[in-house]
């Protein structure tokens, strides 16, 4: 891990919550991470750099072993009155991913250190915008975030307040 992970992991088990209900990871990729972000990466882990496309539109990335797929899917409908989903290439794959649904992956997030695992909530998800797209600006973008914000609260709250998820 990196010292700001690290840094994160303590402060939260630091809280004494065992897991939280839930917990969004708020992302943005634009062409520099393409460009200068990942080829960064790559030299510094020591490993070639294989250029990859920024995909179009907005996404999330769930985690593979604990899917939530119809929370996911409310996302994605409120984030799609604000902004575009992204597409899949011509593969059929997000950033090397197969889709689950539209708009969303899963990753094995805890083997991977992703962010949305730190607090072992029962729904966890990072977002990605692209405000680079020629489809949608800044301000889209922005409300597309808070659209997966509060779409994925209303969910929860809609489901039954939420709470026999937090005693389950």
């Amino acid at each position: 891990g990196r010292p700001e992970s690290a840094a994160v992991i303590k402060l939260v088990a630091s809280l004494g919550v065992d897991s939280f209900l839930m917990h969004i990871d708020l992302h943005e990729t634009t062409d520099t991470d393409e460009s200068e972000f990942c080829p960064a990466k790559a030299a510094r882990d020591g490993v070639p750099f294989e250029e990859g496309i920024v995909p179009d539109g907005f996404y999330l990335v769930g985690d593979i072993n604990n899917p939530q797929h119809e929370w996911h899917t409310y996302i994605i409908d409120e984030v799609r009155k604000v902004t575009h989903i992204a597409p899949p290439d011509d593969k059929g794959l997000i950033i090397g991913e197969p889709i689950t649904q539209e708009g969303v992956i899963l990753y094995p997030t805890k083997m991977l250190g992703l962010c949305s695992s730190v607090t072992n909530a029962k729904f966890a998800t990072t977002t990605e915008v692209y405000p680079d797209s020629p489809k949608a600006n800044d301000d889209q973008c922005n409300r597309a975030q808070v659209a997966a914000v509060t779409g994925a609260m209303d969910w929860i709250l809609k489901k039954g307040g939420g709470l026999e998820y937090v005693w389950a």
